[in-house]
């Protein structure tokens, strides 16, 4: 079956959709990344919090820990939203259904879950959300969170919800450090104006995927003017192999900065391979790439976990369709790697910081970013692109991008 999609996108100004990783599956439970039996969380004395508050919250994950990444950063949320709500007398008790696929395993997932009694089931991953709903009808007294989805933002189920902060203001913000890179090349003779190319390793074509490396590449554009992009897609969430090969491919094609809409470290490792530099995505990558890594940005679920859990246990309701930005700690960019960074870059970061809503929103001119083989261009800050997807019956997405004139 082949598909053919025309979207307009407001450059930089959609969040919806995806986000994703991982496979095989096994489950997992417990308070901590390693497996075992599910245990309560203390407010720190060993002694259930003072309130006598306990929920109980399941999480569906498409990966875990181990993959440094976006398991990887959900976990991070755990441990921290988990603390704070035990200052608020809020014990949390975790339980986990770790590498998951995005198939009919994650209905059994989320019915296990619910028969364990959780109050509230949160699933990870873009892919997850039609077998959630499935689910989500015989269990009324439970809330279901779907993370970075659609669907269940609109349904008429009252207890399905989704999350998703706006990661593109991340992006920018990371653009920028890499912007800054690229300037002080030219400026230093390393490169010319029309070498200052940036590959971006991109997950899927969709509104999320596009709108991010549209906001990296505004950043980047709005302190190296000369800058032009490449994008290849890889056809998945997490593919880590195919991640590394596009990653290298860029390089040979010329760009000398690569980011990534992709879960894995392998585009890092693969820059400094290339002698090229990187921005990252959910983890710092510093440490696998000292020499390449600039920054990373990430999304940190803590407040809206704080925010979620806290309503179920004082009985209160929360929003069906949820978002957070910068400016409310939802969206965070790692520490700058300050030893190969640009002069100036921590200063370009906080002008941007300053007004990012703003910048989101301004039009940027005429503009030009190389999808696969085909173009997109941003005129007047819309930028127009048609998407041609071969699909067939389990077997990956294949699709190009191209001019809509």
């Amino acid at each position: 079956m082949k598909k053919r999609l025309l979207a307009l996108l407001l450059a930089g100004a959609m969040s919806v959709g995806l986000a994703a990783c991982g496979n095989s599956g096994d489950e997992g439970s417990a308070n901590t990344p390693a497996g075992g039996e599910t245990t309560p969380v203390t407010d720190g004395t060993g002694e259930p919090s003072a309130e006598g508050k306990t929920v109980k919250v399941g999480m569906v994950c498409i990966g875990d820990e181990n993959d440094q990444g976006y398991t990887y950063n959900f976990m991070k949320a755990v441990e921290e939203a988990t603390a704070q709500l035990a200052e608020q007398g809020i014990t949390v008790e975790w339980s986990y259904k770790k590498n998951i696929l995005e198939d009919s395993g994650c209905e059994d997932a989320n019915i296990e879950l619910a028969e364990d009694g959780c109050d509230i089931i949160i699933n990870n991953s873009y892919g997850f959300e039609p077998f959630m709903l499935k689910v989500a009808p015989d269990y009324p007294e439970i809330e279901f969170i779907s993370c970075t989805n659609q669907a269940s933002a609109v349904d008429d189920l009252d207890n399905t919800h989704n999350a998703f902060a706006n990661i593109y203001e991340g992006r920018y913000l990371a653009g920028v450090a890499g912007g800054m890179k690229l300037q002080q090349m030219i400026d230093e003779g390393t490169i010319t104006a029309e070498e200052a190319v940036i590959g971006y390793v991109a997950a899927f074509p969709f509104a999320e995927v596009v709108s991010g490396y549209t906001a990296f590449y505004q950043g980047a554009k709005s302190v190296c003017p000369s800058v032009t992009m490449k994008v290849k897609y890889v056809n998945s969430w997490s593919d880590a192999p195919q991640e590394a090969a596009a990653a290298s491919a860029l390089a040979d094609e010329g760009c000398v900065l690569i980011s990534q809409h992709s879960d894995n470290t392998t585009p890092a490792t693969s820059a400094q391979d290339a002698g090229v530099f990187h921005c990252g995505y959910n983890n710092d990558m510093t440490g696998v790439a000292p020499e390449a890594s600039l920054i990373s940005c990430r999304v940190d679920w803590t407040p809206y976990f704080v925010y979620a859990i806290s309503a179920v246990a004082n009985g209160e309701s929360f929003d069906q369709d949820w978002t957070a930005g910068y400016a409310d700690g939802s969206v965070k960019l790692t520490e700058l790697n300050t030893a190969i960074a640009a002069p100036g870059t921590e200063e370009a970061l906080e002008k941007a910081r300053e007004d990012v809503a703003i910048q989101q929103k301004e039009q940027i001119g005429d503009a030009k970013i190389t999808a696969q083989k085909e173009t997109v261009e941003v005129r007047d800050g819309v930028l127009y692109y048609r998407v041609d997807v071969e699909c067939e019956e389990n077997i990956g997405v294949e699709s190009e991008v191209f001019l809509q004139s």
